[in-house]
């Protein structure tokens, strides 16, 4: 393949191709948890880049000397395929990574931070992130690209649902911090003063300042080439043969008017997934009311 992803199906086979099975067990096999690291490991596109900015920004009071920020709290699932020693010393304590994983994969002995995000966003969010990097730009319509992304099942591999009902069985877990993209976005303060809590790491007003300051969606758009996924996207060029120079920037405009590019036919449909699938374990109708006890429970630890 010499060309971004023309139809789902390539895109499927560019994705096999770039995040090999063997390498990711291996990977997750490899990493040796320490009861102080961190793993922040929302579902894709709820807020991980961000909370890996701001967790970094707390532990070294600002640092930004990287070329990635995978550099400095790396994806355990990609180490292996990058080469990366996943336990190798990391310039300041406690360590962090990142992950994408649900509760019940990942190995466990460390503290876990996880930000869910409306549903309806974050697959928006992921297909714009798509396009102009591994899909061709205006190449898959977007309604189609959410159909393939629901289809991925209640209890498939990489599923949103899935994802977020394993976590949200270890609410009450001393070792789990649960937040809200939505929330993160409305109180940003708060979500700081929650993980440097959580994290052990004291914050002073100057602290908070600064990370306010770093972690802001202006701060980051000016930095975004530290946010870009440069190294994977390497990879991807190298393995899949992805043209040179593709836009795989994390930080957009973020905010919550993703939805509003859904048609109503396919925002119906998650609807009924998360009524079907969430709701009735949880018990919250939408994930307003769940966004909502994530809220109350910060607040409530504050």
């Amino acid at each position: 393949m010499t060309h971004r992803a023309r139809t789902l199906d390539e895109w499927n086979v560019t994705r096999d191709r770039l995040f090999a099975r063997e390498e990711i067990d291996a990977a997750i096999k490899s990493y040796r948890p320490e009861l102080t690291d961190v793993v922040i490991a929302p579902y894709g596109k709820c807020g991980t880049t961000w909370l890996q900015q701001t967790f970094h920004t707390l532990r070294t009071r600002g640092d930004m000397d990287f070329d990635d920020i995978w550099r400095v709290v790396p994806w355990i699932e990609t180490a292996v395929g990058l080469g990366l020693d996943v336990n190798a010393p990391q310039r300041a304590r406690p360590r962090g990574f990142k992950s994408h994983l649900p509760y019940d994969s990942l190995p466990k002995g460390a503290r876990y931070v996880v930000s869910f995000r409306d549903p309806k966003d974050a697959v928006v969010s992921f297909y714009h992130f798509m396009s102009g990097w591994m899909i061709e730009p205006g190449a898959v319509p977007l309604d189609a690209f959410v159909q393939s992304w629901m289809r991925r099942g209640p209890s498939g591999p990489a599923s949103y649902w899935s994802h977020l009902l394993s976590w949200w069985a270890e609410r009450d877990n001393p070792n789990v911090l649960l937040l809200s993209y939505e929330h993160m976005s409305d109180e940003p303060e708060a979500h700081i003063r929650a993980l440097a809590a959580f994290c052990g790491i004291d914050l002073d007003d100057e602290l908070l300042a600064l990370t306010l300051e770093r972690t802001s969606i202006a701060y980051m758009l000016a930095h975004k080439d530290r946010f870009d996924d440069a190294m994977v996207r390497k990879l991807s060029e190298d393995r899949c043969g992805l043209p040179a120079g593709s836009d795989s920037a994390k930080v957009r405009k973020g905010g919550t008017t993703g939805r509003q590019e859904l048609d109503a036919k396919t925002a119906a449909e998650l609807d009924e997934l998360w009524r079907a699938q969430i709701a009735p374990v949880t018990g919250f109708a939408d994930y307003a009311a769940l966004d909502a006890e994530v809220r109350h429970r910060v607040r409530a630890k504050a």
